[in-house]
């Protein structure tokens, strides 16, 4: 029974940490690009939006699951190296897309959330979920 309360205990603490992870990831995104968020996906139904704050929750679900899956035998230090490992990725995802929007034309931000699709989209969320397999094989 204590092998069971004890993982019930680590897989909230995990879950824990990936919920903030996420919910940073949702910041980050909406500080890249001009207005709301939640308003451009849930009220104007903008797909481009939808794809890359998409992308972008996807790598850091597959940072956190990597982490948590190679992760240390002692519990704090595999719960710092998660959280470590998750905002790390955040930060690349940010460099990247900073990149992204310096060798493209015009500011990629405005671009990523006009309500015309744009595969600048795919370019941008195919760069979110490589730069997350780069951070998540770095774990192993």
């Amino acid at each position: 029974m204590n092998d069971i309360l004890d993982g019930l205990g680590r897989a909230t603490a995990y879950g824990a940490l990936g919920v903030v992870l996420l919910i940073l990831g949702i910041f980050l995104i909406d500080a890249l690009t001009p207005g709301k968020l939640g308003r451009q996906i849930w009220e104007q139904r903008n797909r481009n939006a939808a794809v890359l704050l998409s992308s972008a929750l996807l790598g850091i679900g597959g940072i956190v699951f990597t982490s948590i899956w190679t992760t240390y035998d002692d519990f704090g230090k595999g719960l710092l190296s998660t959280a470590v490992f998750g905002l790390l990725g955040l930060v690349m995802m940010a460099v990247a897309f900073l990149v992204v929007d310096l060798v493209t034309p015009g500011k990629l931000g405005a671009t990523l959330v006009d309500p015309e699709p744009h595969p600048a989209v795919w370019v941008t969320a195919s760069c979110n979920l490589a730069v997350a397999a780069i951070v998540s094989a770095s774990i192993a």
